[in-house]
């Protein structure tokens, strides 16, 4: 497997060609996942350096289970895999964005298309902050997908 570039500099990082990922202390970079077509917001998860290998040398993502402590090829169980359209990473290098075709429509383990199916109101107080949903019905039966839940 290729390795990444060095980050030699603040300049070579942020304005150079080269992909050197900054990978925080338990080696991991966040990644925002958006729909290709739509732009929606899907997920945000997190990638090692092999997770980001894999996904950039198959085209499908490919992520790092914070819980499960494991690479994650998203689809693999569910069949709901993440074409990748397009990889893009910030300014220095610390954050990834991938744009995806989701293949079955959704991606969310709860059943719903977008992992941020419910909202709060901003300027809302009291005791409580109530979540309102803004998904109304999920995409697909996760008992039914993963056979537990």
């Amino acid at each position: 497997m290729p390795e990444f570039a060095e980050r030699v500099s603040k300049e070579a990082v942020e304005t150079g060609c080269a992909l050197a990922p900054k990978f925080d202390a338990d080696g991991l970079v966040p990644v925002v996942t958006t729909d290709y077509a739509t732009g929606e917001l899907l997920m945000v998860a997190y990638m090692n350096a092999e997770a980001l290998k894999r996904t950039i040398e198959i085209g499908e993502a490919v992520y790092w289970s914070r819980s499960r402590k494991e690479i994650w090829h998203k689809g693999a169980t569910s069949g709901l895999v993440q074409k990748v359209r397009e990889i893009r990473v910030d300014c220095d290098q610390d954050a990834v964005w991938l744009r995806v075709e989701s293949v079955g429509g959704a991606c969310c383990h709860v059943g719903y298309r977008s992992c941020f199916y419910r909202s709060v109101s901003p300027g809302g107080g009291g005791a409580e902050y109530p979540l309102v949903f803004e998904e109304k019905e999920k995409a697909f039966d996760p008992e039914k997908v993963y056979g537990k839940k």
